[in-house]
């Protein structure tokens, strides 16, 4: 029979929630050579405000299924690198949150939605096994690191600013990946990567308005 967790891991789950979604994310690592701010007229602003909006929301959906995954992952060796994951990804949070606010705009209503929905993945996928887990890391990051190809592609070209964090995050997502392979993250079935793919396709779109 499986160990329930922890009245510690769960109230740290619920803080890491509300953290995640409600508060400012907090900045542990300043991002170096950050262009200065470019002239924009008002339609490239918006555009590239709903493509780092769009970035911001993923960035909460990753905190999500890292948050899930290690509340039900089977070894503590496990957990910590989820644990691990996730605060380094916070820098990313952190990153496209004074971007936005740069920009004027706002982050993306639908984040308690998006937060709830990867946590609960997360967590279902950790419930099933570490390995499992691990691949839905693997599968995530792979998955984020082209599409912030595609939105480096996307964002107007005087706005090197957003790009320069978007090509940060780029290269470090890319390194998650990796970590996860390491640490015996198993292959997804097709299936899963599709749906995977699709839900992130309707986060997308919605979050780039919402």
């Amino acid at each position: 029979m499986e160990r329930a967790p922890s009245l510690d891991l769960l109230l740290q789950a619920v803080d890491n929630a509300l953290r995640a979604v409600f508060a400012p994310a907090p900045l542990t690592r300043a991002l170096p050579g950050l262009p200065a701010e470019a002239p924009m007229d008002e339609a490239d602003r918006r555009h590239a405000a709903g493509l780092m909006r769009v970035n911001h929301a993923g960035e909460i959906a990753a905190q999500a299924l890292y948050h899930g995954q290690a509340l039900l992952a089977r070894s503590g060796t496990t957990r910590d690198f989820l644990l691990r994951a996730a605060a380094e990804e916070g820098d990313h949070l952190a990153w496209c949150e004074q971007r936005l606010g740069e920009l004027g705009s706002h982050r993306s209503l639908l984040n308690p939605l998006w937060y709830a929905g990867s946590f609960a993945i997360g967590a279902a996928a950790a419930a099933l096994s570490d390995s499992l887990s691990l691949g839905f890391v693997n599968e995530t990051e792979l998955q984020v690191e082209g599409h912030l190809q595609q939105h480096l592609q996307r964002l107007p070209a005087s706005d090197a600013r957003s790009r320069h964090i978007v090509e940060t995050m780029q290269r470090e997502e890319a390194g998650h990946a990796a970590a996860a392979q390491a640490a015996g993250a198993a292959e997804l079935p097709q299936l899963v990567r599709s749906a995977m793919k699709l839900t992130a396709g309707v986060m997308t779109r919605t979050a780039y308005w919402l």
